[in-house]
């Protein structure tokens, strides 16, 4: 038995970017910060904040979701799982790519004003990714 779950609370980095692929099928890409707050050990080292970005995928309802009610700034929870995609750059390099791909997102942040009501977005159908 294996398993590969990912849950995340961060902040959005920058406006999510949807785009419409196949079949009408809806993908959208954004970055997740999460951060370590700085703290003092017991032994008086002190360490610094530290974030990590993460790089967020959806698709399908959960994008949906994203496309209207998530922006730069908010706080999300993302429950997904972790993939690996590799590709090769200008220079034929190749580059490998971790991505949290969404199952759930829910919006932790405060309603804009004259926004409408936030319901979390349903689990996406993982049976098969749109790519």
């Amino acid at each position: 038995m294996s398993l590969n779950k990912v849950m995340l609370i961060g902040n959005v980095g920058n406006e999510p970017e949807v785009k419409y692929i196949e079949q009408g099928v809806p993908l959208a890409n954004f970055r997740l910060a999460t951060s370590e707050r700085a703290r003092t050990l017991q032994n008086g080292t002190q360490v610094p904040e530290r974030t990590e970005w993460h790089n967020v995928v959806a698709w399908r309802r959960p994008a949906e979701y994203i496309e209207k009610f998530v922006h730069k700034g908010d706080k999300l929870f993302i429950e997904g799982q972790l993939h690996t995609r590799s590709y090769d750059d200008r220079n034929g390099i190749t580059r490998y790519v971790t991505e949290v791909w969404v199952d759930r997102v829910e919006n932790l942040s405060t309603p804009r004003q004259n926004a409408p009501e936030q319901p979390s977005a349903p689990a996406a159908d993982t049976t098969q990714a749109p790519f």
